[in-house]
């Protein structure tokens, strides 16, 4: 005979973890190209987790598309580091060009500035 534990029941057991996924959604205005793709350039250079083939292929991939240079310098772990009683369990993330209107209504209540 098996027994089924309800979720909401695990969520109570303080002894179970418990996973959050927190969504974050970022507009970046990039105002120097070439200033981020040699920051991002060192960035990957520096790296002393990456691998060779890692490496090669985030290098290649910034000469191609620049705008991807953001995605080196988000850290998750920095973002999460000093958060009591939390550790980060996994992230991933990529930037990429997109579309936006800075008059669109729809992002007045995020916008910084």
């Amino acid at each position: 005979m098996s027994t089924f534990e309800h979720p909401s029941d695990a969520a109570s057991d303080e002894s179970a973890p418990r996973y959050v996924r927190v969504n974050i959604e970022l507009i970046a205005e990039i105002t120097d190209e070439q200033a981020l793709k040699a920051a991002a350039l060192t960035q990957v250079k520096d790296d002393t987790y990456m691998d060779d083939e890692e490496r090669a292929e985030a290098l290649e991939a910034i000469d191609i598309d620049p705008s991807g240079s953001l995605a080196h310098f988000v850290d998750p772990v920095a973002l999460l580091g000093n958060v009591p009683g939390v550790e980060l369990a996994s992230a991933t993330w990529e930037s990429a060009q997109t579309e936006y209107d800075p008059d669109d209504e729809t992002w007045e209540e995020h916008e910084l500035g």
